[in-house]
């Protein structure tokens, strides 16, 4: 890894997060942990209805824009789908923005806003971490905006006729979209310093079109930032 990469130091605020969300999830009979030791990645199906996830495609439709990376990535072809940015008090988003927020018993103020994505035939979102890497150009203002990127939470809206996997590929965990399940992983080892092994790529999609939402968590209150 080079120094512009470097993931970053323990944290004992992270390290708390870490040990409290997973305490959290494991007592939740609907919540599975995945089985492996490398990092803490859980699944939940059917966490939303056919019903909500269906609404939330139709806001992704509505206002989908081509995604970008906050890191200066010159490879137009690392992130290829679309997203939109969800309206956190709209009464279509907030029940299940707050509903992710309750089930990791993360105060929602941590939260960032909840985006949606569509992936048609062919886009993808080549491997990636969700924490912020010391070194970037974007390093210092997120830090001040919330802190460290804690807790990942996405949830498939759809079924895909081929393709879109979720993959781990360090963890050696692959998950293929199913409606309304939802996964959520901590980007932190259990220090509190940046996990490696929870790089993850959202695979092409071959055939049909994939619709998910993530709601990322920091360290701090994102919305008082």
């Amino acid at each position: 890894m080079t120094a512009t990469r470097k993931a970053g130091s323990p944290s004992p605020v992270r390290q708390r997060a870490g040990e409290d969300v997973a305490r959290r999830l494991a007592a939740h009979p609907a919540v599975k942990r995945a089985n492996i030791d490398t990092a803490q990645i859980y699944s939940y199906r059917d966490f939303l209805s056919a019903a909500q996830c269906a609404a939330l495609v139709r806001l992704i439709d509505a206002n989908r824009r081509p995604s970008t990376l906050l890191s200066e990535n010159p490879d137009t072809q690392f992130r290829t789908s679309e997203s939109c940015d969800m309206d956190r008090w709209s009464p279509d988003v907030r029940p299940t923005d707050e509903a992710i927020a309750e089930l990791l018993g993360i105060d929602p103020s941590n939260g960032e806003t909840m985006q949606g994505q569509r992936y048609a035939p062919g886009q993808q979102f080549r491997a990636h971490h969700d924490y912020f890497h010391e070194g970037e150009s974007y390093y210092e203002k997120v830090i001040e905006a919330g802190g460290q990127r804690t807790w990942t939470a996405m949830i498939y809206l759809n079924e895909v006729e081929e393709g879109g996997a979720t993959w781990f590929p360090q963890a050696g965990i692959r998950m293929a979209p199913r409606r309304g399940m939802l996964l959520a992983w901590n980007n932190m080892n259990p220090d509190g310093s940046p996990n490696l092994a929870t790089l993850h790529e959202g695979m092409p999609v071959v055939r049909g079109t994939k619709y998910i939402i993530t709601k990322w968590f920091r360290e701090r209150s994102w919305l008082r930032a």
